[in-house]
């Protein structure tokens, strides 16, 4: 077994540390897993980039990862920035902040770099690993979509549809859909250019990050969220839209009542579902498989056991 390393997602909404090895089979072997509600793209501008007040937030979060990193002894780290930072004019100043700050070195990828580690973070948690696959991964800033035949990756987008860009910038429901639906046209049009649509026939369509983590636990009635549980959950569309009709007409501080529905979601859950909804509409998806693997496992195992 490999010595523990460390992984770090910084997204867009949440900020997530994964400590542990691999063993000899290739299986992650957590030591410690520990997430934050940062909401770095909170406030956000074209104009100013991250705002001030989401560097403390963010600030404070990774202090707190690295403090849990000098307890484990790990001195190997890999931290990833999404799209809050690589899309931000001062990406560049806010990773010298956390560097300074807090001593770790982010690493900003970019979407399609993305797509692919979190395609084999979910491959390392998902019950069936053969067949075609559509993977989406609904953040706060991004949706990273990839297409693949088993472990080997045929095509991966990134799409500017994230939770918190959509509930910031949109007024209404309806002009979030509407983006929603004009940015998945385009995706279905490169599909078809590539001739990749054939392999969406009889495909499994799955879902990680915070949106489908929600989904299922909202599913499942969960009071305390159980990774086990809702890892390779599967729920129908009709049910999707059941939990969406149920949670639109009520106010954010409402929908914290709702067994499932983490603190600091309330108001993006429903960015979520309308990517998700219109993920399966597009595509003819009838049912969705959640992962609870995604980036974060993905960049721990290219850490520890890199693709040649």
């Amino acid at each position: 077994m490999s010595q523990p390393a460390a992984a770090i997602d910084l997204g867009t909404n949440t900020a997530r540390l994964l400590i542990g090895s691999v063993d000899a089979a290739g299986a992650i072997k957590p030591l410690l897993v520990k997430r934050c509600i940062t909401r770095l793209g909170g406030g956000f501008t074209r104009e100013r980039g991250i705002s001030e007040e989401a560097c403390f937030r963010t600030v404070a979060t990774l202090k707190e990862f690295a403090d849990e990193m000098e307890r484990y002894g790990v001195t190997q780290v890999r931290a990833v920035a999404t799209s809050a930072v690589r899309d931000a004019v001062n990406g560049g100043e806010f990773c010298a902040i956390i560097l300074r700050e807090t001593g770790i070195r982010l690493e900003v990828i970019d979407g399609r770099q993305e797509g692919l580690l979190t395609l084999r973070g979910v491959l390392a948690g998902l019950d069936a690993t053969t067949g075609n696959l559509l993977v989406f991964d609904v953040g706060g800033g991004s949706t990273e979509y990839t297409v693949s035949t088993g472990m080997n990756p045929l095509f991966s987008l990134s799409l500017p549809l994230g939770v918190v860009r959509l509930t910031e910038g949109k007024r209404s429901t309806e002009a979030m859909r509407e983006k929603i639906v004009r940015e998945l046209a385009m995706l279905r049009a490169e599909l078809d250019a590539r001739n990749l649509r054939r392999v969406l026939d009889g495909a499994t369509l799955v879902g990680t990050a915070g949106t489908a983590t929600t989904l299922a636990a909202i599913s499942l009635g969960m009071t305390d969220y159980d990774y086990r549980r809702v890892n390779n959950h599967t729920l129908a569309l009709d049910e999707i839209r059941q939990i969406f009709s149920r949670l639109l007409p009520l106010t954010p501080a409402e929908r914290l009542t709702v067994p499932g529905l983490e603190q600091g979601r309330e108001d993006l859950i429903i960015a979520g579902i309308l990517i998700t909804v219109a993920t399966m509409e597009t595509f003819g998806f009838s049912r969705l498989k959640v992962s609870d693997f995604g980036l974060l496992e993905g960049v721990l195992l290219e850490e520890l056991l890199p693709v040649c």
